[in-house]
């Protein structure tokens, strides 16, 4: 484990595989970081690949440290990603993430394609139901907490209790946050997940896309998944038509089945993640 400033943010990062070596960054999803089960079991196994893996805490996630200062979050992930890969001089890196990751990814990809070799993209996030709940959850719910008890009670959340616990100084940045301007933020951040009829993905527009030149691999989601619908998958294969859809390595149920498992038993959201690892090895091989 290491840790880096980016513009002012301490971000916890591991590197796996050799020096040199073509690099892969993944991208977790909702605010969980990357010693979640099953994120350091992807990039190892992409490191035994010959890979060069970057792992990392995004702002606003387990031991890194928290910011407000973006126009949304998404955002303010995408930013620091390129600023990471540029700074620890990764060279053209694939980016793979699920879920919020393949959303930071996207946007960090058509922010600075330069910079990116390959976009590998499973579970995005889309649909009326997931969006609202995801700004809620975002958002919303810290809104409501400063608005009835000030910083102090936003601090005392659930969503922000694992990045307090891995980084105590985070509880320090909620608590001399101005209540008022941070209601204003959280109501920006969360009107970033109002459902477009452009686009399927928060943070990207059809131009947005067209910047996204680089080889594209995208797995599918699921027909069952309210939170990562095929739909949504399928139709940002539209909007980049050069991509190549695949069917995910996992039954359809899969991340149902994971998310009812960690509400009971505390296990991780992304246990199947190394179960990618062979067709991201053979994709960014070409």
């Amino acid at each position: 484990m290491a840790r880096i400033n980016i513009s002012g943010l301490g971000i916890e990062y591991d590197l796996l595989g050799k020096p040199g070596a073509p690099a892969i960054a993944i991208t977790p999803g909702g605010r969980f970081g990357k010693d979640s089960p099953g994120v350091h079991e992807l990039g190892e196994a992409l490191a035994g690949g010959g890979r060069r893996v970057l792992l990392w805490d995004r702002p606003n996630c387990a031991a890194s440290d928290i910011s407000y200062d973006a126009p949304n979050e998404s955002e303010l992930q995408a930013r620091t990603l390129i600023q990471l890969i540029r700074k620890l001089d990764l060279g053209p890196t694939a980016l793979a993430g699920g879920s919020a990751g393949s959303r930071a990814s996207l946007i960090a990809a058509a922010r600075d394609p330069g910079i990116v070799s390959h976009l590998l993209q499973w579970w995005i996030s889309g649909g009326t139901v997931s969006l609202l709940m995801l700004g809620a959850s975002y958002a919303c719910e810290s809104a409501v907490a400063a608005s009835m008890g000030g910083m102090a009670a936003v601090a005392a959340l659930p969503n922000w209790a694992e990045q307090i616990r891995c980084n105590p100084r985070s509880r320090e940045t909620i608590l001399k946050q101005d209540p008022d301007t941070f209601i204003a933020t959280m109501e920006r951040w969360a009107s970033a997940f109002i459902p477009s009829p452009t686009s399927p993905v928060p943070g990207m527009t059809p131009e947005d896309f067209k910047r996204l030149t680089m080889p594209v691999l995208i797995f599918r989601g699921s027909a069952r998944d309210l939170f990562h619908p095929a739909q949504t998958s399928e139709w940002v294969h539209e909007l980049i038509p050069h991509s190549v859809l695949v069917d995910a390595p996992w039954p359809d149920d899969a991340f149902l089945k994971r998310m009812m498992d960690a509400n009971v038993s505390g296990s991780g959201h992304f246990l199947d993640w190394p179960l990618l690892a062979p067709a991201i090895l053979d994709f960014t091989s070409r």
